[in-house]
């Protein structure tokens, strides 16, 4: 069977990323070796676009990916890597924004050096600085392609007028955003809008941060996810509703003969051509379930049978706590 690809920009990938914020104990302690073993599976499977971060572990995931490569030297132009620069922290080590060229090149740089590469295919800028006019940020990522350091640029988390802002500057290969059974409200505007102009959206969390898999999270795995401890969907008692529910998607994926991540990840590729999900793991079994997802192809009958047992607005609690929805736009 052909393996099912997507377009980001000029460029053919495949149809599943990896998300490389497990690489650096997001969800859970992991080691260099078993983001290498990551890395290995993804090389056997076809699986070419890497998605990270320079603030994932503070440089830990790009460090990890660049001494896979460094020991899989033909591995590097096969492989599609994307990271982003955009968030740091002020004088008084507060959280903040900066989307101005000298900041973002000088992450660029860094990144480019952790990984050992001379260039990335994708550069995002990770949240919007809101005093700085898109058109400005914009024109600091198109001069990093004029100087070959990134062949692509991409944002995450902003809204669809945004997004047109951006374009008419320069062409805007991808937009991030959280999507899945999970998360619906990218359907109000950003699939749509990514559709019309020829841009990827690449879904984080496609599996609803193990909500949507065989495996959700436990309160007792909470303890070792500071994220998730203070995320509204993860907190009683909204996490036992939540199981609960997904517990009949757990069901008809098993009478469906697949894992449930799989049909999660199914079901998001059918949303649109356009559409890239970006699932992370710290688990090898776990990432052939999802890439097992890309290998589907679900019958209208099928995505009626979803919709029956994951109804839009299913979820209970927000996607974010107040904190964590510092830096994303809202637009619905």
């Amino acid at each position: 069977m052909a393996r099912p690809s997507r377009t980001i920009g000029t460029d053919t990938v495949s149809a599943i990323g990896i998300g490389a914020m497990s690489f650096a104990d997001f969800y859970g302690p992991t080691t260099e070796e078993n983001s290498y073993a990551i890395l290995d599976a993804a090389a056997e499977l076809g699986v070419n676009h890497i998605d990270t971060s320079n603030i994932y572990g503070m440089g830990r995931s790009e460090t990890a990916i660049g001494a896979w490569l460094a020991a899989n030297p033909d591995q590097r132009a096969k492989m599609h890597i994307a990271t982003k620069g955009g968030i740091t922290r002020d004088e008084n080590n507060t959280r903040c924004f900066r989307n101005d060229l000298a900041h973002l090149e000088a992450e660029l740089d860094k990144s480019l050096a952790r990984m050992g590469v001379d260039y990335v295919d994708l550069y995002y800028i990770h949240r919007r600085q809101a005093e700085r006019p898109i058109e400005e940020a914009t024109e600091a990522l198109a001069a990093l392609v004029a100087k070959g350091k990134t062949r692509a640029i991409g944002f995450s988390e902003i809204a669809p007028s945004s997004l047109r802002r951006a374009h008419a500057v320069h062409p805007v290969a991808a937009v991030q955003s959280e999507y899945s059974l999970a998360t619906r409200f990218a359907e109000l505007g950003l699939v749509q809008t990514c559709a019309e102009l020829g841009t990827t959206l690449v879904a984080f969390s496609p599996v609803g941060r193990t909500l949507l898999t065989d495996r959700p999270v436990t309160t007792a795995r909470l303890a070792e996810m500071p994220f998730l401890q203070s995320n509204p969907r993860f907190q009683p008692p909204n996490l036992a509703a939540n199981i609960a529910q997904t517990d009949q998607f757990r069901a008809l994926a098993a009478d469906m003969g697949q894992p449930a991540a799989a049909l999660a990840i199914a079901w998001l590729l059918a949303q649109g051509p356009h559409v890239l999900p970006i699932p992370g793991t710290r688990s090898v079994a776990h990432f052939r379930e999802l890439v097992q997802g890309a290998q589907l192809q679900l019958s209208p009958e099928d995505l009626a049978r979803i919709a029956q047992v994951l109804p839009v607005g299913w979820a209970h609690g927000d996607r974010y706590s107040a904190e964590q929805w510092v830096g994303p736009e809202r637009f619905c």
